[in-house]
């Protein structure tokens, strides 16, 4: 029985069909190698930077990170976290550990009432809660909410300059004082906004370069990964927010801490000039900061 020849538009378009199914697939393949190598750049230190708590996440050492002269930041020195009223017996006893002195947090009234911190007896705890006045008052957070159609009431968040001062300099303050056997810790309720803006301020002054800042600010869709997917389904089920808003309330977003650096370089023209005009620093407590904080 003789061979079966097939019509030659039949084999060239099964040769085009395989060849664009192996592409399709290997593009595939290579963006998501390309994604999962840029996620493990962000937190290919997480073993030493994450602290592993029961009653929270995104709790983690803010230091690790190298400058632009090739310094390093301390470890050890500065602990940033996302709400800490759900801490266990077990986890205070690990933050004892840390000789934390101060607890700084950026909540308002309205979110402390509700969901107060737990530390261990010895930290001191400072609030300073400007910008979040209203935040937690659930008529005013109901308002907000079905506002942010977009990412505009998002980024207008990150662009107003308006309460940075009064929240950040006593940080930058507190920093200053901080004892040589001691460390900080800065928060707000999920340690992203308030708190991503904190870390990018403290390390720009610190020297750090941009593209780590912002990496560091990216890392918290990894440590907040799991929380994330049940704060979205609750916003959707409490406030009937549509899906694709919820998810970017809770995303850490390029756009939002470019969006922080834009306004910035907008009205001071350097981070430099804002650290000095905008939160109050002058060139004698940032040399003074970075002898501190960097090895």
């Amino acid at each position: 029985m003789g061979s079966v020849k097939l019509p030659t538009f039949f084999i060239f378009n099964f040769k085009h069909t395989l060849i664009n199914f192996y592409m399709r697939n290997f593009l595939l393949i290579a963006f998501s190698l390309f994604v999962n190598l840029s996620l493990s750049a962000q937190i290919s230190d997480s073993s030493q930077r994450e602290i592993h708590l029961q009653g929270t996440v995104n709790f983690r050492d803010a230091g690790g990170y190298k400058t632009t002269e090739g310094k390093q930041v301390k470890w050890g020195k500065m602990y940033r976290s996302g709400s800490l009223n759900k801490l266990t017996n077990a986890d205070v006893e690990i933050l004892s550990k840390l000789k934390l002195a101060k607890d700084i947090d950026f909540r308002g009234p309205y979110e402390i009432k509700t969901a107060p911190d737990r530390m261990p007896n010895h930290v001191a705890y400072i609030n300073l809660p400007a910008g979040s006045e209203k935040i937690g008052d659930s008529l005013y957070l109901k308002t907000l909410l079905q506002s942010m159609k977009n990412d505009e009431g998002i980024l207008e968040m990150y662009q107003n300059l308006t309460p940075f001062k009064a929240r950040y300099e006593p940080l930058f303050k507190e920093l200053l004082a901080l004892p040589a056997d001691s460390a900080l810790l800065f928060h707000c309720s999920a340690g992203k906004d308030r708190t991503g803006i904190a870390s990018a301020l403290i390390l720009s002054a610190l020297g750090v370069d941009k593209k780590t800042i912002i990496d560091d600010y990216l890392s918290t869709n990894y440590y907040r990964r799991n929380e994330n997917v049940m704060a979205i389904k609750g916003l959707v089920a409490m406030y009937k927010l549509d899906e694709e808003v919820a998810k970017n309330l809770m995303a850490a977003k390029e756009s939002y801490i470019q969006a922080t650096f834009n306004s910035i370089e907008t009205q001071y023209g350097t981070m430099e000039n804002f650290l000095f005009k905008g939160i109050g620093l002058s060139k004698k407590d940032i040399k003074q900061l970075r002898k501190k904080l960097l090895y």
